[in-house]
């Protein structure tokens, strides 16, 4: 992070030392930089979200998958249970009835159980999809910034060799580059 704020202020001193010059172009140049330089580190914090989202995406789905199988435990308990009491109710007895009944309401809880059990694999399915969307987005994101830095280094050429038009021209490309890049992210 420290480097590319360095990097931010060294730019920052080249359009300064050349709106001293009072050359036009230059001066261009420098709101360039400047310009380019705001729209870097925008697409920069979009990026940093993205990454931020995505990790917590991936935690919510582990969470989810924990829920999910602690649900699919309660289940095979609750289904050994409705077993057990129906193998005691095969029986015959005098609590050969009740044990018909726990069955019953053994395998009544085993539907609710496995309903939430699915609910949450579902949920676990969204959060995963949403990460997935969110780490393309931010490897784009990566991408766009890094070709908006590039054009602030390109730019600064400008204003190093005293005026030459074509790294300023390649620059403004490159940033034009690395804005539709960031909004691809997004489509």
């Amino acid at each position: 992070m420290e480097d590319t704020t360095q990097e931010h202020l060294e730019n920052a001193e080249h359009a300064e030392h050349a709106a001293r010059e009072a050359n036009p172009f230059l001066t261009t140049v420098s709101v360039t930089i400047a310009v380019l330089a705001v729209l870097a580190a925008t697409v920069g914090s979009f990026e940093s979200l993205e990454t931020a989202e995505t990790i917590n995406d991936k935690s919510e789905a582990a969470y989810l998958q924990d829920k999910a199988s602690d649900q699919w435990s309660f289940f095979q308990a609750k289904s050994i249970k409705k077993n057990m009491y129906q193998i005691a109710a095969a029986a015959v007895g005098p609590a050969a009835e009740q044990f018909q009944a726990d069955a019953r309401h053994n395998e009544a809880d085993s539907a609710d159980i496995q309903a939430k059990a699915l609910d949450f694999e579902k949920q676990v399915d969204e959060k995963l999809r949403d990460s997935d969307v969110r780490a393309h987005r931010h490897h784009v994101l990566t991408f766009a910034v890094t070709l908006l830095h590039i054009s602030i280094a390109v730019a600064t050429l400008s204003i190093i060799m005293h005026g030459k038009r074509w790294p300023w021209l390649g620059s403004l490309m490159l940033g034009a580059l690395g804005l539709i890049a960031a909004g691809v992210a997004y489509v």
